[in-house]
């Protein structure tokens, strides 16, 4: 789809991303309710906020930018409802993956030329599956820190987690992300 040329911006043009903003706000919250509001308030600011609009990026660029603080403020809302005590690391969950001399127990499958891997579709299919199979705020971790691009300490008072618990959340989500792409993509024959 076509991005709208810099210039004034109207709900009709704003509604059109609606489905790609919903996309993207289910990947980080996992929640339709949620994920719908979020979009909304997206809008709503846009909308207010449409004069500002200098054009100097796409109308898209710009509502993601806009979806990414309300998809944090969400996160931030959430998070402090819950308990800390289930992001606790324990030794246990890492030490099976690993040799004593620090190697990996088994080596990670060939995934050929990365370059390649990453254009195909059906790898960011799979990668979709295994992220939404991941528990919800070890996803919402990763996703901001590889999606969203933010750094520990944004992420940690986002979550409301400490550093050793976000390091920890981003270890499990890669192991896990690893595991279920070679089963899922490379071992399916995904490439």
């Amino acid at each position: 789809m076509a991005e709208n040329p810099p210039g004034p911006v109207d709900a009709k043009d704003l509604d059109s991303h609606r489905p790609q903003l919903l996309k993207y706000a289910m990947l980080q919250l996992r929640n339709h309710a949620q994920a719908e509001d979020v979009v909304q308030e997206t809008m709503i600011a846009a909308i207010r906020g449409a004069q500002t609009f200098a054009g100097g990026s796409t109308v898209r660029t710009w509502l993601i930018g806009i979806l990414k603080h309300k998809i944090i403020d969400t996160i931030r809302k959430s998070s402090r409802e819950q308990s800390l005590d289930q992001y606790e690391a324990s030794a246990d969950d890492m030490d099976p993956m690993f040799l004593p001399d620090g190697h990996y127990a088994d080596k990670p499958a060939d995934w050929g030329d990365p370059e390649e891997a990453l254009s195909r579709r059906r790898f960011f299919a799979a990668f979709e599956q295994c992220l939404a199979s991941l528990p919800k705020t070890t996803a919402q971790a990763f996703a901001m820190r590889e999606v969203m691009g933010l750094d520990t300490k944004e992420i940690c008072a986002s979550l409301s987690i400490t550093t050793s618990n976000c390091w920890v959340l981003l270890y499990r989500a890669r192991m896990r992300l690893r595991e279920c792409l070679e089963r899922n993509w490379v071992g399916a024959g995904g490439r």
